[in-house]
């Protein structure tokens, strides 16, 4: 299923509207989807080389601004919203204990999480929630979400092909090291909570 929903994608980086989709989930995953872009932005990279570090910039613009309404969530709508997020990610009870500590090194966190497998979602709710400057947010959001985006395009334009071909012959192992990263990610999550 999983390798269809690949070949999928790649079909539809050529689409007219796979632009905008990929500037959607770039700007949900920011505030409270849990799904990263790399899943469209990978197969668009492979699909259109040329186009690669178009895609990252849309990723980076998008998840900036997603940054800000998961801070808005947390700063404005934190016991409506930002609590029940970080309730469904399993990480309600810990962020009490955890906001005392988060703007000591928010801005080392956020850079954490915007280039790694660790939820960048929760990040920008409790940045929100602990009333982080928000320049601190959007100037570490720029940073590590350029680095992890243009990094990903940088490589698939330069190795497109044989990434493609790697991607293609291993696709279940990979898929299977994509998960166990992105659960990683969500335990590591709970370890600095």
């Amino acid at each position: 299923m999983l390798k269809r929903l690949y070949h999928w994608t790649l079909e539809k980086a050529a689409h007219p509207l796979a632009e905008r989709w990929l500037a959607g989930v770039s700007f949900v995953e920011s505030s409270f989807f849990p799904i990263p872009p790399d899943v469209m932005l990978i197969p668009m990279c492979l699909a259109r080389p040329d186009k690669a570090f178009r895609y990252a910039f849309i990723c980076t613009i998008a998840s900036v601004l997603g940054a800000l309404l998961g801070y808005a969530i947390g700063y404005f709508l934190f016991t409506s919203v930002g609590q029940p997020i970080l309730e469904f990610y399993g990480l309600g009870e810990e962020f009490a204990s955890f906001s005392t500590r988060f703007n000591e090194q928010g801005w080392i966190i956020v850079l954490a999480a915007g280039f790694t497998p660790l939820p960048f979602k929760v990040i920008t709710i409790a940045a929100g929630a602990t009333a982080m400057p928000l320049y601190i947010l959007i100037i570490a959001a720029i940073i590590a979400r350029a680095a992890r985006f243009y990094l990903v395009a940088a490589l698939l334009w330069k190795f497109g092909e044989p990434m493609k071909a790697l991607i293609d012959r291993y696709f279940g192992i990979l898929t299977t090291a994509a998960i166990v990263l992105g659960i990683g990610g969500f335990v590591a999550v709970r370890y600095i909570l």
